[in-house]
């Protein structure tokens, strides 16, 4: 999928919207434990009832990785269910990865060969021969970690060099011509929208994905505000605000609403800046 795939897809749902699949066994609803496969039966219902209102979904691998062979299972089922239910459905592997080239040969093999993701999400701390594993695969992308939505981010994105450069700056410059806008996007936090201006400035075409908003307090107004560009450029994600908006046996209707309210106010941006 390319930048103009995923642009259409943007107008086709009035939506940019990323649903962020971080399921945790300790906060699914209590009923789904009797199930054999609790992870995966969440997130079908949750797939099911959200997949109007989103273009994207991000299942952040950590919540799989933890669970051991079985969440690695439900991982698979939940990529291939999206792929072969929902193909127009833009999906990333929020992996983080990021080592030295012949060990991140094998991380983009992993996401890119065995399992059916469109993008993999990428510290850039290694350096280019860290990334140019990922990029050399058509038609997928690297999601590179530029400006992050954490307290911590402070602790090395923020600092400034001699020249009054933050680290974070000089991550995408070094970086942009890595990729294309076809397969290489950056993480920047809604928490750091003020921040937005100064990145279109060098990087006005790239798409952006935006985490941050709703459980951790950024605004998608202002992300829209600074961060649109002509083809939109963004995927904002909400992970809590949506997969635990509810917690009875009708969790996944409220997940659907929940979606369905972000994507109309989506929809109000979109006529706003388009």
């Amino acid at each position: 999928m390319n930048s103009d795939k995923l642009f259409q897809e943007i107008q086709k749902k009035h939506s940019f919207l990323c649903v962020g699949l971080d399921t945790d066994p300790d906060k699914i609803p209590r009923h789904l434990l009797k199930t054999k496969d609790p992870l995966f039966v969440f997130n079908k219902q949750i797939i099911n009832a959200t997949a109007e209102y989103c273009v994207a979904y991000k299942p952040n691998i950590a919540f799989y990785e933890s669970q051991g062979i079985p969440g690695w299972k439900a991982l698979e089922e939940t990529a291939i269910y999206i792929r072969e239910k929902y193909p127009e459905i833009f999906l990333i592997a929020d992996a983080k990865r990021g080592d030295i080239g012949n060990t991140s040969r094998m991380y983009a093999k992993a996401f890119f060969n065995h399992l059916p993701f469109d993008a993999v999400t990428v510290a850039p701390y290694m350096g280019r021969d860290s990334i140019e594993p990922f990029l050399e695969y058509q038609d997928k992308w690297v999601i590179l970690l530029a400006l992050t939505s954490n307290q911590g981010a402070a602790d090395f994105q923020l600092i400034r060099d001699k020249e009054n450069i933050h680290l974070f700056e000089r991550v995408i410059s070094r970086s942009a011509d890595w990729g294309t806008t076809d397969n290489l996007m950056y993480v920047v936090g809604a928490t750091k929208a003020s921040m937005l201006s100064l990145i279109r400035q060098k990087i006005p075409d790239h798409f952006l994905l935006i985490p941050g908003i709703g459980a951790q307090g950024g605004s998608l107004e202002e992300v829209a505000e600074y961060g649109m560009n002509k083809k939109c450029g963004l995927l904002v994600n909400s992970s809590r605000g949506i997969i635990y908006a509810g917690h009875s046996k009708d969790f996944a209707v409220a997940a659907g609403e929940k979606a369905r309210e972000i994507q109309q106010s989506m929809a109000k941006l979109l006529d706003q800046y388009l």
